[in-house]
């Protein structure tokens, strides 16, 4: 009874997530309210900064339309995707930097914030840690009825971290589950079930086309220390 109790309050209380994934050309955003049986979308799209060139005037748009989509939306929670830690220092430090004044702008206004990595993100959404993100892009289409530009997939990438963050910490997976939490999820605690990790094995034989043939996941050279 505790159980059905716990799902009844969390179908009757929306909330509001905001999803971000920062970028120092594109600053892709996602908007989706969640608290039914089924999330929605609300709004996603990017902040274009290619007309910006230097590095600072970049960083205070962020903070000024991160903050002004705050002020329209009003998320409960903020979400944003982690810096991949490549080889690449400078890009890091870049992304690192973009995180962070959008962060600031959500802590600014006392919203709660969320980080995940983008390993985490995808194997949230498809099943599988290096998805591309089209991938990413088409499971979302299939479940919250989206339409997206194939050729700015910034802003699906936003609508995954908030889903991701929705997975985590809001769906009524987690009110039955406690704290067995699906490792489908990107968790750390053994699956509740052994389908949690099949959405894009299942999206994609429903969906043959959208396989992309010749995708070979991208690989990481560790270079041997010199002796």
């Amino acid at each position: 009874m505790a159980h059905f109790s716990t799902v009844r309050q969390m179908e009757q209380s929306k909330k509001i997530i905001m999803g971000i994934d920062p970028g120092t050309n594109r600053t892709g955003y996602g908007i989706l309210e969640v608290g039914g049986r089924k999330p929605r979308a609300v709004v996603i799209g990017d902040i274009d900064l290619h007309k910006l060139t230097d590095p600072y005037d970049k960083l205070a748009y962020i903070f000024k339309r991160v903050g002004a989509l705050i002020d329209e939306y009003q998320p409960d929670e903020v979400a944003l995707e982690s810096p991949f830690f490549g080889e690449n220092v400078q890009s890091m430090l870049k992304l690192g930097r973009a995180q962070g004044v959008a962060m600031a702008a959500a802590l600014s206004r006392g919203l709660p914030v969320a980080e995940y990595a983008p390993t985490r993100i995808k194997q949230s959404i498809t099943g599988r840690g290096s998805a591309a993100k089209d991938q990413v892009a088409a499971i979302l289409q299939s479940m919250l009825g989206i339409t997206y530009d194939p050729k700015r997939l910034d802003a699906t990438d936003g609508m995954a971290v908030a889903v991701c963050h929705y997975f985590t910490t809001c769906s009524t997976i987690n009110a039955l589950a406690g704290t067995a939490r699906a490792k489908g999820l990107g968790g750390k605690l053994k699956a509740t079930s052994s389908r949690g990790s099949s959405s894009w094995e299942q999206f994609l034989r429903q969906n043959p086309d959208r396989e992309l043939k010749s995708e070979t996941p991208a690989r990481r050279t560790i270079k041997k220390p010199i002796k």
